[in-house]
């Protein structure tokens, strides 16, 4: 019998068995909470979904007029592997040659293994820097706004934020816990690279034990764990802004701020406290006026403002707020609020920016770097934020604004995507499939045949994590995982580091592109950067082939020392934050002198712009598109655990039963949800737990149009992002604003056809793959 071998993936380590055509998982020992994900891994291995041979789309093959235009609704010829390198290598040189790296985008998005080597971004970037570069896209579409702002106001994003406040802090110290946009526990079963052990349960159960309160502001009550009893502040989506003014505004008028820590330790208080005032507008901010907002009520605020006040209190802002309208103004207003109460810094206490969002946040932080693979220099200056891709290629040349400078959009020949689904990220999917009309050539790698495959032109298939050794190790985690290959690549499928050796063979880069080592000898390469650390320290060091066989290797952590908030609190001028002024910026001079309407020099409440009159009437109800708990992203949802999820193969939306029973919905009811972007399927599913007039349906359900050929296609399967609207947060970071959009909802009463997306492609015969 085959023995289990260890592997990892994002939701956790887990060992595998291959035999007689099944795929057995078993989480890892150590892991107090496996997460459910795992069901998903073992399909796999046999899912009529996956890519099996290299795919050419018909009219891009044989160079039919305005051929472009049936991405998304064409047919595809499979080729052998020889003749789809020739191909890619002689568009690559074609593109390059023409009209230079700056009309190539590389596309990328991190999450597609879990492994340090085979990781699809630092792949397909480190070919096209071998190739001359390529356009590149900065942030993510989960932090867009925050990766922003919190650098103006605290200093860089990754050193100050999410290294100041742990688990083992809160479980021991913090008294209360304000979490806008709540902490749902399904969101920390994740973290890119792998998670040891799931410890966000058990460290929130601890604290509550210990008598800790938490208090969740979100318009879904089960944005927090159900075992530590939160108080629910059932908030309307995309007011926490409101809320924090009123807050602020009862610490000031009843004198519950800190002075004293505002003076030593900020800048620009006083511009701020005008504002909550009202001295500039004639508007002061009070709990009243934040209650007409917001939607909770006034004595609720103010007693919440006095606990927060006398209490050792930590204020949290999650991702989902700052994924809207003007998103960069709750990331800001929840610091300005915690250095009101003069908090940062201390044991449990002051701000943390998406606490709960990933499994590994609020962890102590490794003592030894971790294996990375150069991805080399790029030489082309144009970028874009990764929310603003669909700008892009519908308007070439066209000026934009981005965190103070004053941008143009590159005229994009050639896509070039490898990791990462943009028809799960991107939002308003309809203007999204009109941009993929727009360059000459998409080529993708992929596992499966996502949405993404069925708009490129050339889909090289890819082996998945099971399929090929590596790695596995994450920022903040100590369990490093020598993942072993459990399953034969699928069909004809190869890594992308060997599609990207080929690629190069042809265009003469090999030896640059693969420093003439093989996948194994990379992995042994890259190993070094930890041994050699552990060796430095005094650490337990085995080598390569000694870490390889054993399966696992335990990494030192650094101690909980409060991390550079403590170190600021404790002593300001010599550990200043790396911001202008070396302090907390409540106002930013930087922000202020870049003339912006929508993102000034302190935070301000801005009401939505999905809340315009033309569209109340019409589309009455907030939708709330946050992440599942049955997958990560959109990945596998043809999994086990995924599919068992779906209702008549429809991803499940919940509704408060006071707006279902207004529109005679029901339990089992197949919906349509619409609004001026789009339409798609769900089933309902009745919940108190959502305030009334919210609707709840997760992202990740794989797009599948009603009509290929439709400009106005409606999708049957329950993707929320043909809802949501494209456009930036502000001009700051023009980051995502997926979170929250406006909707209608009905009984659908057509014909309810079926969801088949996850069924095998059918192909045309060969025709010679030579491009007309």
């Amino acid at each position: 019998m085959n023995s289990f071998k260890p592997h990892s993936s994002h939701w956790g380590a887990f060992s595998g068995r291959y035999e007689n055509g099944t795929l057995e998982i078993r989480p890892h020992p150590g892991d107090p909470h496996p997460s459910p994900l795992l069901g998903n891994i073992p399909a796999i291995a046999d899912s009529p979904a996956r890519v099996r041979r290299p795919a050419i789309r018909r009219g891009w093959l044989e160079g039919l007029p305005c051929h472009a235009n049936k991405r998304g609704a064409d047919d595809y010829v499979e080729v052998s592997w020889s003749e789809a390198l020739d191909l890619v290598a002689n568009e690559l040189q074609r593109v390059y040659r023409d009209f230079g790296p700056q009309a190539v985008f590389g596309g990328s998005y991190g999450w597609s293994s879990a492994g340090r080597f085979h990781h699809a971004q630092s792949q397909i970037h480190r070919f096209l820097n071998v190739l001359g570069g390529y356009v590149r896209s900065v942030n993510t579409y989960s932090s867009g706004a925050a990766s922003v702002i919190i650098p103006h106001v605290l200093g860089p994003y990754d050193t100050f934020d999410r290294k100041s406040v742990t688990w083992d802090a809160i479980e021991r110290s913090t008294e209360l816990v304000v979490a806008f946009g709540g902490m749902a526990i399904k969101n920390a079963d994740v973290h890119g690279g792998g998670i040891g052990a799931h410890t966000v349960r058990p460290k929130l159960s601890g604290a509550s034990a210990r008598g800790a309160r938490f208090v969740s502001v979100s318009p879904l009550r089960d944005d927090f764990p159900a075992e530590v009893n939160a108080e629910w502040l059932p908030i309307i989506p995309g007011t926490d802004v409101a809320l924090m003014l009123g807050l602020s505004h009862v610490l000031v008028t009843e004198g519950l701020h800190d002075r004293e820590f505002l003076q030593r330790y900020t800048v620009g208080y006083e511009h701020f406290e005008d504002y909550i005032l009202g001295r500039g507008d004639g508007l002061p901010k009070t709990a009243e006026w934040a209650a007409e907002i917001c939607g909770i009520g006034v004595e609720t605020i103010k007693d919440l403002a006095r606990t927060m006040a006398r209490s050792r209190t930590l204020v949290t802002v999650s991702h989902s707020l700052q994924r809207a309208d003007y998103g960069e103004q709750p990331v800001w207003m929840g610091i300005v609020l915690a250095a009101m109460l003069g908090q940062i810094g201390l044991d449990g206490g002051g701000y943390s920016y998406s606490l709960g969002a990933l499994g590994n946040i609020g962890k102590q932080q490794l003592a030894v770097p971790l294996p990375t693979l150069n991805q080399f220099k790029n030489p082309v200056t144009d970028y874009i934020p990764v929310a603003r891709v669909a700008d892009m290629l519908l308007n070439p040349g066209a000026g934009f604004h981005y965190n103070g400078h004053a941008l143009h959009y590159p005229d994009i020949r050639l896509v070039y995507w490898a990791g990462g689904n943009p028809f799960h990220h991107h939002q308003d999917l309809n203007r999204l499939r009109a941009a993929f009309k727009r360059p000459e050539t998409i080529i993708v790698h992929e596992t499966a045949w996502t949405s993404t495959a069925r708009h490129a032109d050339i889909v090289l298939p890819a082996t998945t994590t099971l399929e090929r050794d590596d790695i596995g190790a994450a920022d903040r985690d100590d369990l490093m995982i020598a993942m072993k290959k459990l399953i034969e690549p699928v069909g004809e499928a190869r890594d992308d580091y060997e599609i990207f050796s080929e690629i190069a063979r042809h265009l003469g880069k090999f030896d640059a592109f693969t420093e003439n080592r093989t996948s194994k000898e990379w992995l042994s390469f890259l190993f070094k950067t930890t041994h050699q650390a552990l060796v430095a320290s005094g650490q337990e060091a085995p080598d390569f082939e000694t870490f390889w066989e054993r399966g696992e290797l335990r990494l030192p952590l650094k101690p909980d020392e409060g991390g550079p908030a403590s170190a600021f609190r404790d002593d300001p001028s010599g550990s200043p934050l790396q911001t202008p002024s070396g302090k907390i910026e409540i106002f930013s001079q930087t922000i202020a002198d870049f003339g912006y309407d929508d993102c000034q020099g302190h935070p301000h409440w801005y009401p939505a712009r999905i809340e315009i009159e033309a569209d109340r009437a019409a589309y009455p109800l907030h939708l709330v598109c946050n992440q599942p708990h049955q997958r990560l992203h959109s990945q596998l949802d043809y999994g086990e655990f995924s599919r068992s999820t779906k209702i008549k193969d429809r991803e499940p939306i919940r509704i408060n039963p006071t707006d279902a029973a207004a529109r005679s919905i029901v339990d089992g009811d197949i919906v349509r949800l619409f609004n001026q972007r789009g339409s798609c399927l769900a089933a309902a599913v009745l919940s108190e737990d959502v305030r009334r007039g919210v609707m709840q349906l997760a992202t990740g359900a794989w797009f599948e149009p009603d009509d290929r050929t439709s400009e106005h296609a409606m999708c049957l399967h329950g993707n929320p992002n043909i809802l949501t609207r494209d456009v930036g947060t502000s001009k700051l970071a023009q980051g995502c604003t997926g979170q929250i959009t406006k909707v209608e909802v009905e009984r659908f009463s057509g014909e309810i056809l079926p969801v088949r997306i996850f069924e095998s492609m059918t192909f045309l015969q060969n025709k010679n793959a030579t491009r007309a």
